[in-house]
């Protein structure tokens, strides 16, 4: 039997955008009745809101737009690292040392997820979330990994001015998926799939991300 979980933020119109960044909406603009024979929708949304795939063309002129992204980072094995209570505003770092413990299964699936339930309510943006320290970034390029994933809205402090952390991956070449929902998934091996829509010259993509185990 196959377990899968659903770690995608729901796309509601309650759902906190980035501090003046479009919010999310939804609406029919056809509805079933006597007079029409379908319910049709519309969107109105930023490419960051709730779970998606950033591009590196989101913080490069001249980067990757996300229809030319390559899908295979975003399917296969995964670890899933268990990093709730460890940080702090005071301590937002994640340095290598919280990750060492994982290095034979990052090694493995060269793809990680981190989990820290800083993002608990998706109707009210964080003011501060832990975020990885560079040589934590480079550790994980010595060890071939492909994608990052973090329940959080950025891989760079709220704060941050200069992506550093987007560009360090992006020299990496590690993919990045941000706000996930990761709350009711334990630390962990998965399968693992995320794709980004096929959005020309995009900058993000919503994403639909899975986990399973066979």
């Amino acid at each position: 039997m196959r377990n899968i979980w659903d770690i995608s933020r729901p796309l509601t119109k309650d759902l906190a955008p980035w501090p003046g960044d479009t919010p999310f909406r939804y609406e029919l603009t056809w509805r079933l009745s006597q007079t029409c024979s379908v319910n049709v929708g519309a969107l109105n949304t930023s490419t960051h809101n709730g779970t998606h795939a950033d591009a590196p063309f989101h913080f490069h002129g001249e980067g990757a737009a996300i229809d030319s992204v390559p899908l295979e980072n975003y399917i296969g094995p995964v670890v899933v690292i268990d990093l709730v209570e460890k940080f702090s505003r005071t301590q937002p770092s994640i340095a290598i040392a919280d990750l060492e413990h994982a290095r034979p299964q990052i090694a493995e699936t060269r793809r990680v997820l981190l989990k820290t339930n800083c993002f608990p309510d998706p109707t009210r943006f964080p003011d501060w979330i832990p975020v990885l320290k560079s040589e934590a970034i480079a550790w994980l390029s010595e060890l071939r990994v492909v994608l990052l994933g973090v329940d959080v809205p950025s891989v760079d402090p709220i704060e941050a001015k200069v992506l550093a952390n987007h560009h360090a991956l992006a020299l990496g070449k590690i993919a990045i998926i941000e706000s996930l929902k990761l709350s009711e998934v334990e630390a962990g091996v998965y399968q693992f799939a995320a794709l980004p829509l096929k959005i020309v010259g995009g900058d993000a993509a919503p994403v639909r991300a899975l986990l399973w185990r066979d």
